[in-house]
């Protein structure tokens, strides 16, 4: 089950694989997951598309996600933006007339088996792959698979003070992240993602004293300004005017002192 925690959409060629019935037969009571790739939304927003080898499948609206709105409905979000991707599934019924098959698929079972296999199995330190959905100025939220998501707070992106969680990360990026908390009770999910960057003795390692390198202006304090020059590093140089936060800037190295996590920087461009 840990492989079929997968992000939910990719734009990637979709599968040629051909399918038997017997097989499909066998796929759908052992809910294995298939790839849908999407090739129209019709009006009622149920989605329709092709498994394998040419094989016609439709994930109806109440099947498209086992979140719903206060109408009990599927929200739109779920569904408007998946043409033209390839969605991970499972097969929820087989229609066969004379030598035609159509397969209805299932978003929803998947997020269920999904969330069932994290119930049973999530624990703190657990690395998982995700998907950036959403980003705010308190946390960015991250599909770690079958369409659940977790939260993953600002100051677990970076060590780096950030302002907003999409100064770091953008949606539609595939980060690995590692389980912070999880509450079975809930089912919400804490996620952290500095711990994958590298810490600050790995990453200065692989500069010098004079290095010239790119920055990124993350604060202005009284004694000067902090510039990113690499995940989890952050060093201080004099005030220059005219600099805003987020600013890409070039900077030389000046110092670094490894014992004290600190660096000093001269910003030359």
């Amino acid at each position: 089950m840990e492989n079929d925690i997968k992000n939910g959409a990719h734009k990637r060629a979709p599968s040629k694989r051909k399918y038997s019935i017997k097989q499909l037969e066998q796929i759908k009571k052992d809910q294995q997951v298939v790839d849908i790739y999407v090739t129209e939304i019709d009006d009622s927003l149920n989605m329709i598309g092709k498994i394998g080898n040419n094989i016609k499948a439709v994930i109806p609206r109440d099947e498209a996600s086992s979140v719903v709105g206060d109408d009990g409905l599927v929200d739109q979000k779920h569904i408007i933006n998946k043409k033209g991707k390839v969605l991970h599934v499972c097969i929820k019924d087989i229609i066969k007339e004379d030598d035609n098959i159509e397969i209805i698929a299932s978003k929803k079972i998947l997020e269920l088996k999904v969330r069932k296999w994290m119930y049973m199995h999530l624990k703190p330190g657990m690395k998982l792959k995700g998907v950036v959905v959403s980003t705010n100025e308190y946390a960015a939220f991250v599909d770690v698979g079958g369409g659940v998501t977790g939260i993953l707070k600002l100051e677990n992106i970076s060590d780096i003070i950030l302002k907003n969680a999409g100064d770091a990360l953008h949606i539609g990026q595939r980060i690995d992240v590692i389980v912070k908390k999880f509450d079975r009770d809930t089912g919400r999910i804490e996620l952290s993602y500095k711990e994958v960057l590298g810490t600050f003795e790995d990453n200065i390692s692989k500069f010098k004293e004079g290095d010239i390198v790119d920055g990124i202006i993350r604060n202005r304090i009284k004694s000067g300004i902090f510039v990113e020059i690499a995940p989890n590093v952050v060093g201080l140089a004099e005030h220059v005017n005219g600099l805003e936060y987020g600013q890409k800037v070039l900077v030389s190295i000046k110092r670094i002192i490894p014992e004290k996590k600190k660096v000093k920087l001269i910003i030359i461009g």
